[in-house]
């Protein structure tokens, strides 16, 4: 059922990255940056599965919008302080706006 869903396969997918670039983080920002972009990910991937089997699916995609604005403005940071490479952060950018747009095309419908 899960993988009749674009936005699952999608989010799963970006969720494995992700959780292998906060493993490379610096030791010194593992129990915060790292940590929280991790529950971040993992919180979005629970929306996501809860949207899927619940029946007012719009509060649930409010939800991971939000979820996603937090995930970059956290990539944006680890950027900045140079934990990911600029490349690895228009990788993470480009995959968290077309989730964006999935959960924007599934709010309308």
């Amino acid at each position: 059922m899960l993988s009749d869903y674009p936005i699952f396969e999608k989010w799963y997918s970006l969720l494995d990255w992700i959780l292998d670039r906060v493993d490379s983080f610096p030791k010194s920002v593992r129990s915060t940056v790292s940590d929280h972009v991790s529950n971040l990910a993992l919180d979005t991937l629970e929306l996501v599965i809860e949207m899927i089997y619940t029946k007012n699916k719009k509060i649930k995609l409010n939800f991971i919008n939000l979820n996603l604005e937090k995930l970059r403005i956290f990539f944006r940071l680890s950027k900045d302080r140079r934990y990911i490479s600029i490349t690895q952060y228009e990788f993470v950018s480009k995959e968290i706006n077309a989730v964006g747009l999935m959960v924007g095309g599934l709010l309308k419908a």
